[in-house]
């Protein structure tokens, strides 16, 4: 007989084991399949500089992170129990801090050096609290608030400003990557889904799937930057936002 996961997605057995909310950990090794992928493409590629770096970090630990999820915090999370969510959950939050990282590091060179460095230091000091609080409360809504915070009030603004600034293709792709995936916290918040077989979780990292091969087409567009790049025209929040557009389309 199955069990219902708090989801509402029912176990399936495998040759005599138990897996809980099957399509939800599957779509969490989709999420990993995309980030292995990008991680080797972007090594056979060797672009250098630390940006890249923590570029190619960024997907390599999100691969980690989600085969994690998927196996200890929901496939066999009734075996491992609670706590054993933990370690997928506080290597995402390394994974959002190597493309917070990789962000800054890329903008560094157009803006202010105080700011640039205060931006760097905030970088640690929030990873540090919010895994502090994970922690001690483990509690998945702070992993929420942490990566709303490194991709909507750090990465977003950053590679926007970047575009504006210089009309760095990877940034354009960046930012609006970060708009798109969006969608993944509406899902989950709300808990809107298609069927119990593909619910709220599934819609999610469906998303976050395809937001992981965005990060990865950007990222081969990003180029180092130099004050030397700067736009000599100037350009509007409105007309930078249409430009992106008309440029997607």
């Amino acid at each position: 007989m199955s069990r219902i996961a708090p989801s509402g997605q029912p176990s399936v057995e495998v040759w005599g084991i138990e897996i809980m909310e099957p399509v939800v950990t599957f779509t969490d090794m989709w999420i990993a399949a995309v980030c292995i992928f990008a991680y080797f493409k972007l090594r056979k590629l060797n672009k250098k500089g630390r940006v890249h770096q923590y570029i190619r970090l960024y997907f390599g630990i999100m691969a980690i992170a989600t085969i994690l999820g998927g196996l200890l915090g929901h496939a066999f999370q009734h075996v491992v129990g609670l706590s054993w969510k933990l370690p997928g959950w506080l290597i995402s939050m390394l994974a959002v801090m190597a493309i917070e990282r990789a962000s800054i590091m890329h903008a560094l060179p157009i803006l202010n050096k105080r700011f640039g460095k205060l931006l760097e230091v905030a970088n640690v000091v929030e990873l540090l609290t919010f895994a502090i609080i994970t922690f001690s409360t483990l509690n998945f809504f702070f992993i929420q608030i942490h990566s709303a915070y490194g991709l909507g009030l750090v990465v977003l603004p950053i590679h926007f400003y970047v575009y504006w600034k210089s009309g760095n293709e990877g940034s354009r792709i960046f930012f609006l990557t970060v708009l798109f995936a969006i969608l993944a916290a509406f899902f989950y918040t709300s808990e809107i889904g298609i069927h119990r077989w593909f619910n709220h979780l599934d819609l999610a990292h469906t998303v976050m799937a395809i937001s992981m091969y965005f990060f990865y087409r950007g990222a081969r567009k990003l180029k180092v930057l130099s004050k030397d790049d700067l736009r000599t025209e100037k350009i509007s929040f409105m007309t930078a936002m249409k430009q992106s557009v008309k440029r997607k389309k």
